[in-house]
């Protein structure tokens, strides 16, 4: 009997009835890609899905003035988004791509397109990465002026759901935490059409992102900043120990500001 997956939100803190409505969304979100044929090996559930048209989402963003306009991008390292960091290398952007779950002490790549060691479609992935980037710290972050975030849904009003374990939201607020991004920073997303909601529809909490920018095969979204835009800060009192001991950043974090240690 094929065992089943642990929810990505297994070790999330918070209101428990919002958690379950996320899930929901999250899992009726999957089935659409899976029943409509878009959804990429090995499949939409409990991932970021790869989607049909990523490659087309990835040149409409290309083909905006936010993207002319940039010349660092962030970037998340899942396979939907291996085409918009392949194109930012292309184009001669800088690359800092974040460490699978934050794993390690340097939680972040950086990408040079001048100094590469593979072709930028190979450097992009996470393997290539390994070979073509150097980890950096926090400290060493540089201001972005682009960050590329993978979802698994996103609402007309910009909320994004990722898959549960808050692992963009916590980067994000690291990212916020070095100076790394701040109020003029444009933060977009590429998805299929499938996984834009209604406005409204994914419930939203203190430390969920929005995003200005969706970008889908077919079409280009810009969504009105609003005074609660950035998510930009950690919430302690949501962070559970599991999840501060996953996250070696973390852990240090918290003893500087002398939370106890995870036992």
């Amino acid at each position: 009997m094929a065992r089943k997956p642990r929810r990505h939100d297994a070790d999330a803190g918070g209101d428990r009835q919002l958690l379950e409505r996320k899930a929901e969304l999250r899992t009726r979100t999957w089935d659409a890609l899976s029943a409509a044929k878009v959804a990429r090996f090995p499949g939409a559930h409990h991932r970021i899905s790869n989607f049909v048209g990523a490659e087309a989402a990835a040149q409409r963003l290309r083909e905006t003035e936010e993207w002319a306009a940039a010349r660092t991008v962030k970037a998340n390292p899942d396979s939907p988004q291996w085409p918009v960091r392949q194109r930012a290398l292309e184009d001669g952007k800088v690359v800092f791509m974040a460490v699978p779950r934050l794993a390690g002490d340097d939680p972040f790549f950086l990408l040079d397109p001048d100094h590469l060691a593979d072709t930028p479609r190979k450097a992009s992935s996470i393997k290539g990465a390994s070979a073509s980037a150097r980890t950096v710290a926090v400290e060493e972050l540089e201001p972005v002026d682009l960050v590329v975030t993978g979802c698994v849904a996103v609402s007309e009003d910009g909320t994004r759901l990722g898959k549960g374990g808050g692992f963009s939201d916590l980067e994000f607020a690291l990212a916020c935490e070095a100076g790394m991004i701040g109020p003029d920073t444009v933060i977009a997303t590429t998805v299929h059409d499938l996984q834009v909601l209604p406005a409204g529809q994914i419930p939203r909490t203190a430390h969920d992102l929005r995003v200005d920018l969706v970008v889908t095969p077919e079409r280009v979204l810009r969504i009105p900043r609003t005074q609660d835009w950035s998510a930009g800060r950690i919430v302690w009192d949501q962070l559970t120990d599991d999840k501060i001991a996953a996250i070696p950043l973390l852990g240090r974090l918290a003893r500087d500001r002398g939370r106890p240690a995870a036992q």
